[in-house]
C-alpha cells in the first residue's frame, strides 16, 4: 500500500491527504505512465536528454490551472529545445486537447494520468479524497534526478514560477 500523507496540502483550508512519497531534491525521479492520447502512453524515458520541467494541476478547467498551464507555455518557447515543458493533470485527453486549443497552448506537453493515477502516486501528488492530482512542480535534469520541488500547500495557491524558472534556467 502506498504512503498517505494526511493533511499534507488543503483545498480551501480544509485538509486533504496525499497518495506517495514527499520527493525531494536530488531524488531520483520515479518512472512513470501516463497518456498522451487515449491510446498513447508515454513515460520519464521519452523526454531522456531533456530538462524537464512538469507543471502539476488539479484540472485544466480551472483558473489558477489555466493561469499556470499559459504561464508556463508562454515560458516555455524562450526555454529552448533542451527543455521538455509538460503538464500533467487528471483531466482526459479530449478536454486537454480542447482546452490548448481554445487556450493557445503550443509548446506545453500535457499528458493525463486519468487511466493508472500512476505519476500521481509515484510522485506523492494523488489526492485521495478527490483522485486528482495537486498542484506541484518538478524540474528534472537531463539524467532524471530531481533537481527543485514545489508541493503547494493549498490547492487553490499559485506555484512559486519564479523559483521554478530559477531552477531550470540555472539546468541550461
Amino acid at each position: 500500500m502506498a504512503e498517505e500523507r494526511t493533511g499534507a496540502a488543503t483545498i480551501e483550508g480544509n485538509p486533504i491527504t496525499l497518495i506517495g512519497p514527499e520527493l525531494k531534491a536530488g531524488d531520483h525521479a520515479p518512472d512513470f505512465k501516463v497518456n498522451k492520447d487515449l491510446f498513447t502512453e508515454v513515460g520519464l524515458k521519452d523526454f531522456s536528454g531533456k530538462v524537464k520541467l512538469v507543471s502539476v494541476v488539479p484540472s485544466l478547467d480551472t483558473k489558477v490551472c489555466d493561469a499556470q498551464t499559459r504561464r508556463f507555455n508562454e515560458e516555455a518557447a524562450k526555454l529552448g529545445d533542451r527543455v521538455a515543458v509538460l503538464t500533467i493533470s487528471v483531466d482526459l485527453p479530449f478536454a486537454q486537447d480542447r482546452f490548448c486549443t481554445v487556450a493557445g497552448i503550443d509548446k506545453v506537453v500535457t499528458l493525463t494520468d486519468y487511466k493508472f493515477r500512476e505519476f500521481g502516486r509515484a510522485y506523492g501528488v494523488l489526492i485521495k479524497e478527490l483522485q486528482l492530482d495537486m498542484r506541484s512542480i518538478f524540474i528534472i535534469d537531463e539524467n532524471d534526478i530531481i533537481r527543485y520541488v514545489e508541493y503547494v500547500k493549498e490547492m487553490t495557491n499559485h506555484p512559486n514560477y519564479e523559483g521554478a524558472l530559477q531552477a531550470i534556467k540555472s539546468l541550461i
